[in-house]
């Protein structure tokens, strides 16, 4: 732990501020229910008060306001939109965001802030749906990388509830990250180059992140709406893939799109509980996955896509050709020439 006397010897104007940016927090915590004016002068003292402080400071703040459960919207963009290593506890703890708020961080700020925000414990449909649309072409090791950052600094902090959440957080994120490359590490000596996708319909960062989380929970509905737009197909391959309950579907199509394979081993333990008994000191899931051939699963899963794209019609364009068919019945009033007949007088 810091020695908090070492504090003395910065610059007497920065320790001002910083105490009083903490007094700033510290009272308005203590309001209850603050009013709309509250708000306001919170938000105008509270921004030019953070950007004057230091890192410290502005850590301890953050960690208090992601407890609070009403925090002005501009505050809220502000901290949500400041670098993942203050960000990253706000983003994932605090209930006072609202949904278009997270949407426009997800969008604006990358993927480390998607994640995030993907790692919260409860999403709406809308704040789901912005995720999935997203294509985020940055390395997968971006984020995790810019999340790493963290710890080292969070240190210097004193042991808060949200710090202690934030660490644990990146603890398991980091651990997960170690367990994924020992993963491919064995998969490597297979002979297999999973890396090689160039031309392959690949998950981005965002959609493997929702699979993993909706596998987590076992949310089948949301599970099966993300596949669907990660094939770009209809949500009834997507639901047909997975009614295959020996998961064997379901790992061909995960192999095809490039998912890691501990994610994918993940995902089919969760949703499938056979695949999660040992076999020879591994899952079954693991020799199910072990088992596929990259290739013929791609090969396997755009023959699926190109059937159902003969096969599924939209609802939209369903009723244009049936209002298209039952147009010339309605609108044809006058026979043609041809079946006009003159009668003469006898």
């Amino acid at each position: 732990m810091r020695d908090r006397f070492r504090d003395l010897e910065g610059p007497l104007a920065i320790r001002k501020k910083d105490v009083v940016l903490m007094a700033t927090v510290s009272s308005f915590e203590g309001l209850a229910h603050p009013t709309r004016s509250e708000l306001r002068q919170f938000a105008e003292l509270f921004m030019p008060l953070f950007q004057a402080s230091s890192d410290e400071a502005r850590r301890q703040a953050v960690a208090a306001l992601s407890q609070s459960k009403t925090i002005p919207p501009a505050v809220a963009l502000f901290i949500g939109s400041q670098p993942i290593a203050i960000a990253a506890p706000f983003l994932t703890a605090s209930q006072a965001i609202d949904d278009d708020i997270l949407i426009i961080i997800a969008r604006s700020q990358g993927t480390a802030h998607a994640r995030a925000i993907v790692s919260r414990d409860s999403l709406s449909p809308k704040v789901i749906d912005a995720l999935v649309a997203l294509r985020h072409a940055e390395p997968r090791q971006t984020a995790p990388a810019a999340v790493a950052e963290e710890p080292a600094e969070a240190l210097a902090l004193p042991p808060t509830d949200a710090s202690m959440e934030a660490a644990d957080f990146v603890e398991r994120l980091a651990s997960e990250e170690a367990m994924r490359e020992r993963i491919k590490g064995l998969a490597r000596h297979l002979g297999r180059n999973d890396g090689n996708r160039l031309g392959l319909r690949t998950l981005s960062d965002i959609q493997e992140a929702l699979l993993v989380r909706f596998a987590r929970a076992r949310e089948a509905e949301s599970f099966a709406t993300a596949l669907a737009d990660a094939l770009s197909a209809s949500r009834w391959l997507a639901e047909r893939i997975m009614l295959d309950l020996s998961g064997q579907q379901l790992a061909m199509t995960l192999t095809s799109l490039g998912m890691g394979f501990l994610d994918a081993v993940f995902v089919l333990e969760r949703l499938y509980r056979h695949l999660a008994e040992p076999q020879h000191n591994v899952t079954r899931a693991w020799m199910v996955l072990d088992a596929l051939d990259p290739e013929e699963c791609h090969q396997r899963v755009e023959a699926w896509r190109r059937a159902d794209s003969y096969t599924y019609k939209p609802e939209d364009q369903a009723r244009t050709e049936q209002a298209a068919a039952s147009a010339p019945n309605a609108v044809r009033q006058v026979p043609p020439a041809r079946d006009i007949r003159i009668v003469g007088r006898r």
